[in-house]
């Protein structure tokens, strides 16, 4: 069985990442206002990132989740300031409506969250979910939503006339809202099953933007490891650093296998999906936090300055791992995984 990328694929992870390279420099993403680029969403737009998944009748690529996490691998590298990762999750859940031509354009833009709403009798919607990513910016929100006799739904919010509250993050490359709902209409777009995929998706996608945030941050770190110098040689020729760098490997290594594996299964919708989904958002909710806080002390003092790019990437990584349940939420509900398997006669190893 052959496990490598297709020619395809790797044509389309080159051309993202040469497009990021030129386009998504540190000094733009510093510069974005409010963490939103318009010119560059614009050009992902243009080359068809937002219909990556959508399938080609419906005016989109027609390709799959391994390539939406080639795309995000790219968009967590280059710390892109976009709504690429919210849009595709919400495109999953509305390409077929008549909202899907508008956020395939980009012209609308969608925001999403794992915490269920309230579902009311009178088919509206209550509560305030998780601080959202993009969500001041956004038309529409995808979430959740539980009834009042334990069902669970998949819904999407207008968000025209809702009040929302820019919340200050420490990651300056996009920006979080509180979006307070109070009996604020709401259109159910999917059943239980959607609101699953929903939010294994959400995990994955989350997880590959943390997979290119650490492979860029330990690239960051080495380069500078081969290039400071103390005592007359380079940082990188001591063997405490030495050691420090090869963990950052083994764990980026790692997070690849789990993002990717997990890509495959919940777009195949293997059984194994969620189980997956679990596993790349636990490690990689644990080893990019690792990964980023290593490179931050291989660049010693420096590290901690505005000036360093460093601390772009530490402070992504610290609202992807919490962004669709963090490692402990996980964790947790892979052991619920497991146990029902065992349950029901099987094995923890499928």
């Amino acid at each position: 069985m052959d496990f490598d990328l297709s020619p395809d694929q790797l044509a389309l992870r080159d051309a993202a990442a040469d497009l990021l390279d030129r386009e998504c420099t540190s000094e733009r993403v510093r510069v974005a206002d409010d963490g939103f680029d318009v010119d560059l969403w614009r050009l992902m737009v243009e080359q068809g990132w937002t219909g990556v998944a959508v399938p080609a009748e419906r005016g989109g690529l027609g390709l799959g989740t391994v390539e939406i996490a080639l795309l995000l691998e790219q968009v967590g590298a280059h710390v892109a300031p976009v709504p690429l990762t919210q849009q595709l999750l919400a495109l999953d859940a509305l390409a077929a409506t008549e909202r899907g031509e508008a956020l395939l354009a980009g012209d609308t833009l969608a925001c999403v969250a794992r915490r269920p709403l309230t579902r009311n009798a009178d088919g509206t919607v209550s509560g305030r979910p998780e601080p959202v990513i993009h969500g001041a910016r956004a038309d529409l929100l995808v979430a959740p939503a539980t009834t009042d006799t334990g069902e669970v739904e998949l819904v999407v919010v207008d968000l025209g006339g809702v009040d929302r509250v820019a919340e200050p993050a420490m990651d300056r490359t996009r920006q979080l809202a509180r979006i307070d709902l109070d009996q604020a209409g709401a259109r159910t777009v999917g059943d239980a099953d959607a609101v699953a995929a929903h939010l294994d998706r959400g995990a994955v996608f989350h997880s590959a933007e943390l997979l290119g945030a650490a492979d860029a941050v330990m690239r960051l770190a080495v380069g500078y490891a081969k290039d400071r110098e103390q005592f007359g040689r380079p940082i990188g020729s001591f063997q405490a650093v030495k050691h420090r760098c090869a963990d950052m490997l083994v764990d980026v290594e790692g997070m690849r296998a789990a993002v990717y594996h997990a890509a495959w299964a919940t777009g195949a919708g293997d059984v194994e999906g969620p189980v997956a989904a679990a596993t790349a958002k636990i490690w990689c909710s644990d080893a990019g936090l690792r990964v980023a806080e290593s490179a931050l002390q291989v660049h010693g003092g420096v590290g901690f300055t505005w000036e360093s790019d460093v601390h772009l990437y530490l402070k992504r990584v610290q609202l992807d791992r919490v962004a669709f349940g963090d490692a402990r939420h996980h964790r947790a509900r892979l052991a619920s995984l497991l146990a029902r398997r065992l349950e029901t006669g099987g094995s923890v190893l499928a």
